[in-house]
């Protein structure tokens, strides 16, 4: 797979690991994050990272920030993106599993390289369950989405 791989400054420490363990895994990383401490906004990184999955440079998004909860956040205000939050395997590959999950973001300060390693492992092993339960719910996460977009539209 194509990883678009995002961190902010926060997430610097882990971004390394992170990066040697997709390419261990056999994937591509595509680097949207940055390289120095220097504080960057991390809405804008998590866009840069996401955006390519939406544009099908990327398949899926590792996002890396201090908590993991900025980049959360911001990645599911794009539409297109459904992030998890990778703190524990279960969550990794249940977001996967039950929630068509194609991004997912980690707190570099709340986790270290060996809970990071199984994570990502488990995030990028996961797949879609595609049962009739999860399709009608991950189709009405997407319709949240345009509701959204909708109402957002008639107030501008």
């Amino acid at each position: 797979m194509r990883i678009a791989l995002g961190n902010d400054h926060a997430g610097l420490g882990l971004k390394e690991h992170v990066r040697q363990v997709l390419l261990r895994l056999g994937h591509e990383v595509l680097d949207r994050g940055v390289d120095t401490d220097e504080p960057v906004d991390f809405p804008d990184i998590t866009f840069a990272t996401c955006d390519a999955v939406r544009r099908g440079e990327a398949d899926r998004a590792v996002l890396v920030c201090g908590t993991g909860a900025g980049a959360l956040m911001a990645a599911n205000k794009i539409p297109g993106i459904r992030c998890g939050l990778g703190h524990d395997v279960y969550s990794a590959h249940q977001a996967v599993e039950h929630d068509d999950a194609n991004a997912i973001a980690m707190g570099a300060w709340l986790i270290g390289p060996a809970t990071a390693t199984e994570v990502l492992e488990a995030f990028l092993a996961a797949r879609f369950d595609n049962d009739d339960d999860t399709v009608r719910r991950v189709a009405k996460l997407r319709e949240l989405e345009l509701r959204s977009a909708r109402e957002l539209a008639h107030l501008v």
